[in-house]
């Protein structure tokens, strides 16, 4: 069985951002991740971690847009400074964090320019911290219309021109299954390649059991495959407190 992470910024959410830390540890989950930390000092959020003896897998860069812009650029030409310049700040919370894993999210656009415009950007990120852990994630274009990373197979070619040991592929169930209508078989196609997954049913991204996935044939896939990342649990509960959402986690 797949080790299982739970992501804070959609889990347990009824309970403020700190307390969020306890009730994952208590609930069972080794390890966490946080899409973007950046509220608080690193030093609170580490403390949190360290206090329930957790894990953080993974942060995602560029920290949000303050200024109301779409989140994501690392595809975007002419916005390398920018990205670069995030990516620095993104590189002094995770020496404090300490993340096994940074995503970095492409934007929205399109185009031959954005694919090299990207290519670039991971190449620079991967040589400018070769101690850290990259990963892209395709996103689906019902629930992120206009992502530049919107399917596996691009994924792939990306990850092939960047030709960097330390990025790799996020893998998302809910992605995978409104992108190509088959999680199981786009793990099984991809793995290889991947760093991460996170766990989510379609079509409304709430907890394994609903919808059409079988995740007991995908979590023993995992298992088959090698795998031996974390899991996260990427979903909003369909249940009003996250702890009744888990029965999946003990079917």
């Amino acid at each position: 069985m797949p080790r299982f992470a739970a992501n804070l910024s959609l889990l347990f959410t009824e309970l403020p951002y700190l307390d969020r830390f306890e009730a994952a540890a208590r609930a069972g989950f080794g390890a966490v991740e946080i899409l973007f930390p950046y509220d608080l000092a690193a030093e609170e959020t580490r403390r949190a971690l360290l206090a329930n003896g957790l894990e953080l897998v993974l942060i995602n860069a560029p920290p949000p847009d303050q200024a109301g812009g779409t989140p994501g650029y690392a595809a975007i030409p002419g916005a390398e400074d920018r990205f670069r310049a995030d990516l620095r700040r993104v590189l002094h919370y995770a020496e404090v964090l300490r993340p096994g894993l940074i995503h970095l999210m492409a934007g929205y656009v399109s185009g031959d320019e954005a694919a090299e415009t990207f290519v670039r950007n991971l190449r620079w990120a991967a040589d400018a911290a070769p101690d850290r852990r990259f990963t892209i994630e395709p996103l689906n274009p019902m629930s992120q219309p206009g992502y530049f990373l919107n399917d596996y197979g691009l994924a792939a070619e990306i990850l092939d021109r960047v030709n960097r040991p330390n990025v790799g592929l996020q893998y998302d169930s809910f992605h995978a299954q409104m992108i190509h209508g088959d999680a199981l078989a786009v793990w099984q196609r991809f793995q290889a390649s991947a760093f991460h997954a996170q766990i989510g049913a379609a079509p409304d991204r709430s907890e394994p059991g609903r919808g059409p996935t079988d995740f007991r044939a995908l979590f023993a896939a995992m298992d088959k495959s090698g795998y031996d990342g974390w899991v996260s649990a990427e979903y909003t509960p369909s249940t009003d407190r996250t702890e009744a959402s888990l029965h999946w986690m003990t079917a």
